[in-house]
């Protein structure tokens, strides 16, 4: 694992997360689109946070510092995820 793949995967993850927010913003137009502009805003702040985290390379240990990055990155995502399906859950009712 090195930087540039980890920013790559970073920049796939969240942006796949965000275009299915859009997605669903296009096939419900009647829905409340405050929700899911908190999710987007909160997502582009993990982008953020991600990529400055892998910037503060530690000298020793980087396996390690990118394997934690990584469950992070992974663990939040999914997080999104969840709080989006609530939303698409609610939305059929």
């Amino acid at each position: 694992m090195n930087l540039r793949d980890f920013k790559k995967d970073v920049e796939y993850f969240v942006g796949e997360f965000v275009d299915d927010c859009a997605l669903f913003l296009c096939l419900n137009p009647s829905q409340d689109t405050e929700k899911i502009q908190d999710i987007v805003e909160e997502a582009v702040d993990l982008y953020n946070d991600l990529k400055d985290k892998a910037n503060l390379l530690p000298a020793e240990g980087k396996r390690v510092y990118f394997a934690d990055l990584r469950k992070e990155m992974v663990e939040k995502v999914d997080a999104l995820y969840e709080r989006l399906s609530a939303i698409v859950a609610a939305a059929k009712k």
